[in-house]
């Protein structure tokens, strides 16, 4: 809670901000304390992991194949797949994956609105419930939210290097400058609107309006820009181990079931990989949860501290 100075040193308590290192103590204390958002954070890492390995894993397969000289279409393993089992089979797998799919997409948005919304009651010393309202009734904006700024993906970026050396052709060098300004530009946005989603479950205000008051706040503080500049190199690291993590966990996968076939049949061995690759996951999301919800805490202790100070656009 915000500070106030002893009241027998002036007439009234005059209340002021925490300090960033204040905040980052508060936010790792309620990132390692509260359970309910732990496991929300956990969740939708879960899932935002899950869709990222499918990504890199895809490229990897593209990249394999193209050393190798194979020229490979954008859906051969869907053909192939079609080729080696049943159609009741073929389309159950096809079915699952889809299914899949729309999971990883939406759920990670919807796990935002609890970590923040509980955050910000824990910093009120209010109960940390409510989760799930929090979840359904923001889930919309901060939806929206994350994918005006969906350029800013490191994963998508190299997804969009891949399909253009792939099938750019002539204008190949061109769509790859136009991809990574995109990609910078959006980076840059999302830097500034890192306030928006806060504002939208806290404050519950528009899509737009809540950017607006982001980038407002960003411009406004200055002094503590350089703070949110450290955090952001924090989380830069972090999107690059995890993208290196992302990278050896389908290898490693791979490797461990190649192995196992000189022991055991095909089928058997990749099962046992494909359970080991899972558990890795599982290890992955556990520990990328931490840095997540810290990460979310931060911005939300910082916005309520931010908030509470007059605006310097307005006068009087």
């Amino acid at each position: 809670m915000p500070r106030t100075v002893p009241e027998g040193l002036f007439l009234t308590s005059i209340p002021f901000m925490l300090t960033p290192r204040e905040i980052v103590a508060q936010a790792w204390t309620i990132t390692t304390t509260e359970p309910s958002i732990k496991r929300w954070g956990f969740f939708g890492t879960f899932f935002r992991l899950l869709l990222d390995i499918k990504l890199i894993a895809y490229q990897i397969y593209f990249l394999i194949s193209s050393l190798q000289g194979k020229e490979v279409g954008l859906f051969d393993d869907v053909i192939w797949l079609y080729g080696v089992v049943s159609f009741g089979v073929f389309d159950t797998i096809v079915v699952a994956f889809l299914l899949l799919l729309l999971v990883e997409i939406f759920v990670p948005s919807m796990t935002d609105g609890p970590i923040i919304g509980l955050t910000a009651k824990s910093y009120k010393h209010e109960p940390v419930t409510g989760g799930f309202i929090l979840a359904v009734y923001n889930f919309f904006p901060v939806f929206t939210v994350h994918e005006i700024f969906v350029f800013s993906g490191l994963n998508l970026l190299i997804t969009a290097i891949s399909i253009l050396l792939r099938y750019g052709a002539g204008l190949t060098p061109f769509l790859i400058v136009v991809a990574i300004v995109l990609w910078s530009m959006s980076s840059v946005l999302k830097f500034l609107s890192s306030f928006s989603e806060p504002a939208i479950v806290i404050d519950k205000i528009g899509i737009f309006e809540s950017i607006s008051k982001s980038i407002k706040l960003v411009f406004s503080y200055p002094q503590h820009v350089m703070f949110l500049i450290v955090l952001l190199l924090m989380i830069s690291i972090r999107v690059f181990i995890n993208t290196v993590l992302i990278v050896c966990i389908p290898g490693a996968a791979f490797g461990i079931g190649l192995l196992l076939t000189y022991v055991f049949t095909p089928a058997v061995s990749y099962t046992i990989a494909g359970l080991i690759g899972v558990a890795l996951l599982f290890v992955m999301a556990y520990f990328f949860m931490y840095l997540h919800v810290f990460k979310q805490t931060v911005w939300t202790l910082m916005y309520m501290e931010l908030k509470g100070e007059k605006e310097l656009d307005v006068i009087g």
